[in-house]
């Protein structure tokens, strides 16, 4: 099939720009057990894929309606929503494509784990268990608490971020109990930062709208926390994710940086 076809057009759009951050905690965990790039980016690949997916789906008008993402007009708004949809559903399927590769692991139980993790973190027990739930708080007679947003963006943002950071396990057959907990901190840090920038960010500058949970109503880390509390948690989870990874030494100080990056980013 012809690879001006709109789809293929759409679904390159759809991964253009973006921090690359889920890939890259794939790649960098990878390295903390020595396996090399051409193994871990078959991995990485397929979580950028998929959480392009997400971001094409959640886009939509039945979802967020927004009509900019990475700074470039949404799928849907310079395509159309069905091509958005078959997008979608393409990425989907090509991520579970790349992780079954004999590329990823020449162990089929290893191949086996990580597309069962990866379904099970974007399902209806992970990431889309949380955008549910985001659904239904719009709707809700009362805002949401501490807990419940927490509960929600563990879904939502944290479980594909988690899984990425222990990726590099998974592929070792070592114990992820560390990088799991690296993984949930720094998730949960990238979700207040990005309710910081909605607050305090530039939209040319962050790549999509922002201002738009105040103008709904919705109940945020920042609604609820203050802006200085937000930030403050987001500090203290950054500070527990690089405590979880300090048994791997220097070998860890990207990952460190990474979370880091996460708190200090403007996109």
């Amino acid at each position: 099939m012809s690879g001006d076809l709109p789809l293929y057009k759409a679904m390159r759009h759809a991964v253009h720009g973006g921090k690359g951050m889920r890939g890259f905690l794939v790649m960098q965990s990878a390295r903390l057990f020595d396996i090399g790039p051409e193994q871990s980016v078959w991995p990485a690949a397929a979580i950028e894929a998929l959480h392009a997916y997400s971001l094409v789906h959640d886009d939509l008008p039945c979802m967020d309606d927004d009509d900019l993402r990475r700074g470039q007009p949404t799928v849907h708004r310079k395509w159309d929503e069905a091509t958005a949809v078959l997008v979608g559903d393409a990425l989907q399927s090509l991520a579970f494509e790349l992780i079954a590769r004999r590329d990823t692991s020449a162990d089929p139980a290893v191949r086996a784990d990580l597309v069962l993790t990866l379904a099970r973190a974007a399902g209806a027990h992970g990431m889309v268990l949380g955008q549910a739930l985001d659904i239904a708080a719009e709707t809700a007679a009362t805002p949401l608490t501490l807990d419940e947003i927490t509960r929600l963006q563990a879904g939502k943002t944290g479980a594909l971020i988690t899984w990425s950071a222990t990726a590099g396990a998974r592929l070792a057959q070592s114990d992820i109990s560390p990088l799991s907990t690296y993984g949930d901190a720094i998730g949960l840090a990238f979700q207040i930062a990005d309710d910081v920038l909605d607050v305090e960010g530039d939209a040319a500058e962050v790549g999509k709208a922002v201002g738009k949970d105040a103008d709904a109503g919705k109940a945020t880390f920042v609604s609820l926390l203050g802006l200085e509390g937000a930030k403050n948690r987001a500090a203290e989870l950054v500070n527990i994710a690089c405590d979880a990874i300090s048994l791997y030494g220097e070998k860890a100080e990207t990952l460190r940086q990474a979370a880091r990056f996460v708190i200090s980013r403007r996109n």
